[in-house]
């Protein structure tokens, strides 16, 4: 009964580690030749310096980690200066990319979700135009072979062809909640309207947030709908 209770040892749970395990990997693998990216030591030395730190706390522009200051903080680190395609597939292998939002629900929750996509985003997307605020898809990948377990957060905002993939890394694991200071920084002197995928379930969602961010839960097999 008491594993029942637990929302960590539940069958949701479980449900919720296989959606957000194994996303993320490291870029760096076996190499032959000339290196043409960084190595292992080197990312995960990079990984490292991300977690729980944001841009500002290395003197350098933006809220949140993007290509640009990720590319800034390599050259401050390894004095590499990688080629913008080199970053764009770091980022991709840790799982900063946008997601069919279909990809991040399980079984038990993949109806929901598509009449979700369906019936509520669109009143989501027309509240968002009609407040001028920016629109941020939430989710999150966990890093493997990152000690101790390391979760990647990322937003992904603005239209096809023009997507901007912002994110933090943070201390993971199942019961890991959504970082009030990551949504705090989306879309700063705006509001952000964030859609926030499967991956929390409801007790891990913020209790307070500042009034220009409001949070728009995906459906989930770990949350209550009235």
């Amino acid at each position: 009964m008491g594993a029942l209770l637990d929302p960590r040892g539940s069958a949701l749970s479980w449900c919720r580690r296989e959606r957000i395990g194994g996303d993320g990997a490291l870029a760096a693998g076996p190499r032959t030749g000339r290196p043409v990216g960084l190595t292992r030591t080197q990312e995960m030395a990079l990984i490292d310096a991300i977690r729980g730190r944001f841009p500002a706390d290395f003197d350098l522009p933006g809220d949140l980690w993007t290509r640009r200051s990720v590319t800034a903080l390599t050259a401050a680190l390894t004095g590499l200066t990688l080629a913008p395609v080199r970053v764009t597939r770091l980022l991709t292998a840790w799982g900063a990319v946008a997601r069919d939002p279909a990809e991040r629900a399980c079984p038990m929750c993949a109806g929901a979700v598509a009449r979700w996509i369906t019936t509520a985003y669109p009143v989501v997307a027309r509240t968002a135009a009609t407040h001028r605020a920016d629109l941020h898809w939430i989710g999150r990948a966990r890093l493997c072979g990152v000690a101790p377990a390391a979760d990647l957060v990322s937003s992904v905002a603005g239209s096809a062809g023009r997507l901007r993939v912002a994110f933090t890394i943070v201390t993971g694991g199942p019961s890991a909640a959504l970082p009030r200071d990551f949504l705090s920084r989306l879309s700063p002197g705006r509001t952000a309207h964030a859609i926030v995928d499967g991956t929390w379930a409801t007790w891990q969602l913020p209790r307070r947030m500042p009034s220009r961010v409001v949070l728009h839960p995906m459906p989930s097999c770990e949350r209550t709908f009235a």
